[in-house]
């Protein structure tokens, strides 16, 4: 597959570098690479669009990512579904 990163996710990686989520994302990233529907950790279908896809960070911030077309586009790292 193809692998993406939407400006929006490279502004929002710049805003964790300073945190503690960072190890975190990345692990996330690294596994939705290999495989983006394997469990665990559990994966949340979003609705609204067609093949988005949702991982938690923590209790406030989630992995956003687009599986389409033979590509993954993650889209944001920091917050919550904006």
């Amino acid at each position: 597959m193809r692998i993406t990163f939407k400006h929006s996710f490279q502004k929002d990686l710049k805003k964790a570098s300073g945190s503690l989520l960072l190890p975190k994302i990345r692990q996330l990233v690294r596994l939705v690479q290999n495989n983006p529907f394997q469990t665990p950790p559990p994966y949340e279908k979003l609705a609204g669009e067609e093949g988005v896809y949702s991982r938690r960070i923590n209790e406030q911030h989630r992995l956003v990512y687009v599986v389409q077309d033979g590509q993954i586009a993650f889209t944001r790292c920091w917050g919550h579904y904006k």
